[in-house]
């Protein structure tokens, strides 16, 4: 009896420091300050896109675009297509990303390594218009400057031979997107929420400093961004 209430309240404890963790992270802004204002030198819009547990950035697709990304063709991706508008980006645990294209479609290992540590892929897909008042899209503005930094960023995150970054073979869930390897290794407390946060954060958008659910990187883009 009383090994059940020392581990209950064990458990208790675990999980008030865990929400005090997630409260503190969403709170906390990162970077502390606001940066030094600068002059604007021209707006561009990027899209944030969630679903209840992932994000991705959806970047505009226009000349910078196409050139900052023309190594991802050779893969497949058809970035210089014909009637494509974005690139959407997102970071993820090889296991669960690649196997789980649906709902319908979890399993427990790709749950059990995504609770744990797996290696990390990038998803890369294009696609033709997207609704900036659709629930699930936030816009975001940024500058010329800002949006370069985030390509960068995303750019650094692929591991690449012979400077071209690695496709997973067969690793699609369609005609239009193509899985590479990616730096880094993901577990539930560091994963692809945090990894958008840190490349919103490249392009000035000011964000919570540990955000491990989209709820808790939009709330912080409120508190700590704005509109």
């Amino acid at each position: 009896m009383i090994a059940a209430l020392r581990l209950l309240k064990w458990k208790g404890g675990l999980l008030a420091a865990l929400l005090v963790s997630l409260a503190l992270g969403t709170v906390v802004p990162r970077p502390l300050t606001t940066p030094a204002g600068a002059a604007v030198q021209g707006e561009m819009q990027i899209l944030l896109l969630a679903n209840p547990i992932h994000t991705d950035i959806a970047l505009p697709v226009d000349d910078e675009i196409r050139a900052a990304f023309a190594d991802l063709v050779p893969s497949g991706l058809p970035v210089d297509m014909p009637g494509v508008e974005y690139l959407i980006i997102g970071w993820g645990g090889r296991s669960f990303y690649i196997e789980t294209p649906t709902w319908g479609d979890i399993r427990p290992l790709p749950v059990l390594k995504a609770l744990t540590i797996d290696r990390s892929v990038l998803h890369v897909s294009v696609a033709g218009p997207i609704d900036p008042g659709h629930p699930t899209v936030r816009p975001l503005i940024v500058t010329p400057e800002e949006r370069s930094r985030m390509i960068a960023a995303i750019r650094e995150s692929f591991i690449r031979d012979g400077g071209l970054p690695v496709a997973i073979p067969g690793a699609a869930y369609g005609a239009d997107d193509v899985f590479f390897e990616a730096k880094g290794a993901f577990n539930a407390l560091i994963g692809c929420n945090t990894w958008t946060a840190a490349v919103l954060r490249e392009g000035g958008v000011r964000t919570g400093w540990w955000t491990p659910l989209p709820q808790l990187l939009d709330l912080s883009i409120d508190l700590h961004h704005g509109a």
